[in-house]
């Protein structure tokens, strides 16, 4: 008959001859993983801020016709042009169509009105321009 002892000489070498290699690995590696979070990036400070587009939002509701029930009107209030483009994440989506709906890029002088139609309730409209903070409205 054979009887194997975990507890033998040959067993417990080998145990700890294991733990040694891997106490060994771990030491030799440790230097690799703090250099490599020596070079993370770093994030920018939190008190650096973009500007607020200079831009006032009111919603027209429009009956009839071919434009939607709503239209977003977009009136520039500073001294210059803004260029300005919007992403419309639609409130109702239909299983064929996209999610949202982009538009162009669009140049609104100082004083001047920009209006985006086919808007409807609960639709999330995000403007943005270079040099400004991204800025939210929603379709009431």
């Amino acid at each position: 008959m054979n009887n194997s002892s975990t507890n033998s000489p040959r067993s417990a070498f080998r145990r700890s001859s294991l733990f040694t290699l891997v106490c060994v690995l771990g030491l030799a590696l440790a230097p690799f993983q703090i250099l490599r979070a020596a070079d993370a990036p770093t994030t920018p400070p939190a008190t650096v801020k973009a500007a607020v587009l200079p831009l006032t939002a009111t919603f027209e509701k429009v009956t009839g016709g071919e434009n939607g029930p709503f239209v977003l009107k977009l009136k520039n209030t500073s001294d210059h042009a803004v260029m300005v483009s919007a992403k419309i994440l639609l409130s109702v989506v239909m299983h064929a169509d996209t999610k949202a709906r982009h538009v162009p890029e669009h140049a609104i002088e100082a004083g001047q009105t920009w209006s985006i139609p086919d808007l409807a309730a609960a639709d999330k409209v995000i403007l943005t321009a270079k040099n400004f903070a991204p800025m939210e409205v929603v379709v009431p």
